[in-house]
């Protein structure tokens, strides 16, 4: 399995405005300077991560990024969904080999263990990383 640039620097987002929240809301630049990601780039994400209800976002003065719901919610398969879409196995290989047995076996593994990453990210809440 691979998790993305994008979605890595996600995870960073959220945790870090998790982690800042008191302060109120996190401006964008702000994370962008603190772990070297490119601000445009970072603005990208965060969007998606509000779209997907994960995070709300304030304009003005006193604006920035927060999240859209307590931490002990939000979990990391929300994260990485919102950024690179559906975790799921995308193998046909039953289908390129003719259903030849094998690689209906390789299949059903790669499914399996493709849902057990998937169950892992679904159970992890956000609280639980930040060691609050």
């Amino acid at each position: 399995m691979k998790i993305s640039r994008s979605t890595g620097y996600a995870l960073v987002a959220v945790g870090y405005i998790a982690q800042n929240y008191k302060d109120g809301a996190v401006l964008a630049a702000r994370i962008s300077k603190e772990y070297n990601i490119p601000l445009e780039y970072l603005l990208k994400i965060l969007q998606q991560l509000v779209r997907a209800n994960v995070l709300r976002s304030k304009r003005g003065p006193r604006g920035g990024f927060f999240l859209a719901r307590p931490a002990e919610t939000i979990t990391l398969l929300e994260v990485i969904e919102a950024v690179d879409g559906p975790l799921m196995s995308h193998l046909h290989l039953a289908e390129q080999t003719n259903n030849a047995p094998f690689s209906i076996k390789m299949e059903n593994v790669c499914r399996k263990a493709t849902g057990q990453v998937r169950d892992t990210f679904a159970d992890t809440k956000l609280s639980d990383v930040l060691g609050e």
